[in-house]
């Protein structure tokens, strides 16, 4: 059958680590030259069509603005806003860093530049202060992992355009997941700290005003995320204009009132940009000449046929999709599996009712997972080639944020609306 070459060339070049655009590229051409009654000289055009999109505009939108944010001085004060609220618990410094990612989240989307530079700041500190290695990386790592989760993830914006939702709803959706993975992981290191004596970073609680003065300092950052979404769901902006407003809002914070973003640093965070941009589009444009493939041979029907033959209720399937994210998770990356897995499976939870804002959110907290699962977990690589821990000190280092992160998909698993509540309050429905 024709399925069988390009499936065969898709599973070799995965094996093999190629690049993903050039993996979803050469399966779909392989389908093409495979089928001389389609005709390869559709793929030039399907490649195109791809990124013809205007809800891709805001991915390198959201992408610069994160860069700009990182760049302005306001990691820095929010770094210190975290200190007043967590330095005195046990563990104090490892909270500042579960905290600093969540607040990060609603800037930079981007659980790898997250983890890289809490690795460069925080961590030396960390060790310094009596945390071993293994498990300062192994909380920067974690911690990162919320970053996405907190609209405006990039991760929420391709999901989004693949499964034809409203993107400022998985924004919205984001918000409870987001911070419950935080409260989990603060949960996680409180024990921990009190196990092993790790001493908190202040011998007792901040007073109101060290908060309200740190608070003051972290507001224009804190309030960002609410900017954005009320602006969304009030039609001042649509997605894409939002993720203009939000590189604006970041140079305005950066350069008049912050007065720390340079020309210089301007320049840098363009060619930043412009690098993950296009690797971002790329992976789209190539998307959709394997999305033909998938779509011609029906295969998206035959895969939720064999499904709804397995499994009787919309819970039963996603526990079964979240045991299969987090095994892939060992072996792809997040996008790879969101560009193959997803559209397969959109069906399958279309047919059972799934509210597909809660299947996007699901599918993300499983993927971010295996950003720190070995052997190919990015953000835990990333982290301990800073930090020189090795892997089998991070993973068995890991093994309480594991578990507390795989209760927190279950419980957004059996009650949605954790999920779907504040959107449908705000959207209707």
């Amino acid at each position: 059958m024709s399925v069988y070459p390009p499936i065969a060339v898709l599973l070799a070049a995965l094996a093999l680590g190629a690049p993903i655009y050039l993996t979803l590229l050469a399966s779909g051409v392989v389908y093409f030259v495979t089928n001389p009654s389609v005709g390869t000289f559709v793929v030039p055009q399907l490649i195109s069509a791809g990124i013809m999109k205007n809800t891709l505009l805001a991915i390198p939108f959201f992408i610069m603005s994160g860069v700009c944010m990182n760049r302005s001085g306001i990691t820095r004060r929010l770094m210190r806003f975290s200190e007043v609220l967590t330095g005195h618990l046990p563990g104090g410094l490892a909270h500042v860093n579960i905290l600093l990612s969540t607040l990060m989240g609603g800037l930079s989307g981007s659980n790898i530049a997250d983890a890289a530079m809490e690795a460069k700041i925080l961590v030396p500190d960390m060790v310094k202060r009596g945390f071993s290695p293994a498990y300062s990386s192994v909380v920067t790592a974690a911690s990162a992992l919320i970053t996405p989760i907190i609209p405006p993830g990039i991760g929420m914006i391709m999901y989004a355009f693949i499964a034809n939702v409203s993107v400022g709803k998985m924004f919205m959706a984001g918000m409870v997941p987001g911070l419950a993975m935080c409260l989990w992981e603060m949960i996680a290191n409180h024990f921990i700290s009190k196990r092993r004596g790790y001493r908190p970073l202040h011998g007792k609680r901040a007073s109101a005003r060290e908060i309200a003065g740190e608070g003051k300092n972290a507001i224009l950052a804190v309030i960002f995320p609410f900017v954005l979404i009320f602006g969304i769901r009030f039609g001042i902006f649509t997605p894409t204009e939002g993720g203009a407003v939000a590189v604006l809002y970041a140079l305005v914070i950066g350069g008049p009132i912050y007065r720390e973003m340079s020309w210089r640093g301007l320049g840098g965070a363009l060619v930043e940009t412009v690098v993950a941009s296009c690797n971002s589009l790329m992976i789209f444009a190539c998307a959709n000449v394997f999305a033909w493939f998938v779509t011609n041979e029906k295969i998206s029907d035959h895969v939720a046929a064999f499904i709804l033959s397995a499994v009787s209720t919309p819970t039963a399937f996603l526990l079964l999709f979240m045991a299969v994210v987090l095994f892939l998770g060992m072996f792809l990356d997040g996008t790879t599996m969101m560009i193959i897995l997803v559209p397969l499976l959109l069906p399958v939870a279309e047919n059972m009712g799934i509210d597909l804002i809660h299947f996007g959110i699901i599918y993300l907290l499983c993927s971010a997972i295996g950003n720190i699962t070995p052997p190919v977990g990015l953000v835990m690589y990333t982290v301990c080639d800073i930090t020189g821990v090795k892997i089998k000190d991070f993973t068995r280092e890991c093994l309480p944020f594991y578990a507390v992160l795989i209760v927190n998909v279950v419980l957004m698993i059996l009650v949605p609306a954790t999920v779907t509540a504040i959107p449908n309050w705000i959207y209707g429905g």
